[in-house]
Order: structure tokens, then sequence, then C-alpha cells
């Protein structure tokens, strides 16, 4: 990674970081939880994080961005039940996922491989990879890229972010759309698993206990 990608990830970093609704410390469980294949309850999310169903309930307050379903179970958060353009494949299970950036850091966070399909946000051709702990592998066209985006006021993780951070099957595809986004780039699959890991493991990191927050 030269150093123009480099001082462009840290403001990418610097942004996310500012975002309203990411309790770090409430990742992990939740999607430990979500990734079983079923909705969440604010019961098994208290018993996961060993707080209180009020703080877990206070703690989702502050992450608008969240999907529930009619029984206000959670279905969603960044690894969802809901369809979206990004499939992610896991021990027999078909998700989705918020945006293309989401797909390489959640197995590390969650200690699985995943088979990623994505359409490419400008022709709709797939753009295919594994996702492991350790990075994606077998990127499928090899020259698939990722958008980042840096906005300077964040309103929300999944509308400042997610929703701009699409695969395309190259760095020529993206040209209409990054003419359209002057504060965004693109950089190939792994560097953008790299431009992500501080996220990963601030996640990994984070303690969800009642003694930490």
């Amino acid at each position: 990674m030269d150093t123009d990608t480099r001082q462009f990830t840290t403001r990418f970093l610097d942004s996310l970081s500012s975002a309203p609704g990411l309790c770090m410390w409430l990742v992990r469980p939740l999607q430990t939880l979500l990734v079983t294949g079923e909705p969440v309850t604010l019961a098994a999310l208290a018993a996961r994080t060993g707080r209180t169903e009020a703080a877990i309930r206070e703690a989702l307050a502050t992450m608008p961005d969240t999907e529930y379903d009619a029984a206000g179970r959670i279905i969603g958060f960044g690894l969802t039940l809901n369809p979206t353009p990004h499939r992610y494949e896991t021990s027999g299970r078909t998700f989705y996922t918020w945006c293309a950036l989401d797909t390489l850091g959640f197995p590390a966070v969650l200690g699985h491989t995943a088979r990623v399909t994505s359409a490419c946000r400008a022709t709709g051709e797939p753009v295919r990879l594994t996702a492991t702990p350790n990075g994606p592998t077998d990127v499928e066209p090899p020259t698939a890229v990722v958008s980042l985006i840096t906005p300077d006021q964040p309103t929300s993780v999944r509308s400042s972010f997610c929703n701009q951070v699409h695969f395309f099957v190259s760095a020529d595809a993206a040209n209409d759309w990054l003419a359209d986004h002057p504060d965004a780039r693109v950089l190939p699959v792994t560097d953008a698993y790299e431009a992500e890991r501080p996220v990963i493991e601030e996640i990994i990191a984070a303690d969800p206990s009642p003694d930490c927050c």
C-alpha cells in the first residue's frame, strides 16, 4: 500500500470512528448470535454480554441502523437476514451484509470462512471471493476493487459508509461512480481488507462485560 493510499485509509478510519451508531462492545456478541441464523432477542444479548436487558436496550438506542422484525427481535446489524446485494454464505447458511467491506471483515470477527457473491455496482457482473479470518482469497475477477468513502460529517454507519461501499469488477468500471463521489476511492480487495483491519481489531478487543464501560 503506497503512502497516498495509507493517508486515505487513515482519513477513512478517522471518519468512520466519528460516525454515530457503532457500539463496539456490542457488535461481536450481536453478530455471534445472528450467525446462528435466528433473530436475536434482548434476553439473548443480555445473557451473551453479562449485562442487563435495560443496558442492552440503552446501547441499541445509540445504533439506529439496527434491523428488527415485527416481534422486535434483531435481524441485522452489518450482518443481516434481509437480502442485500452482498450474499454471505457460511456453515450452510445464507446471510447478507450491508456493504462490501463487511464481507471481508466479519470472518475475522467471527472466526469462520464465508463464500461471498456480490454484483458489481456498475455492471451487475458478479464478484466472488472466499473470505477467511486472515483475509480474502480466490477473488474473481482478480481485478475487483472496493469503494471507500470519507464523509466529513457522517450521520450513521449505514447511511454514510455502508451504502457507498461497493464491489466493482475493476477500477475502470468504477470511473463513473467515482466521478459522482469525489471523496471516495477504490482499492484492490486485499488492500480494502488491510484498510479495515484496525476496525476489526477494535471490535475483537472490545470487552462486552459490565465492568468495561
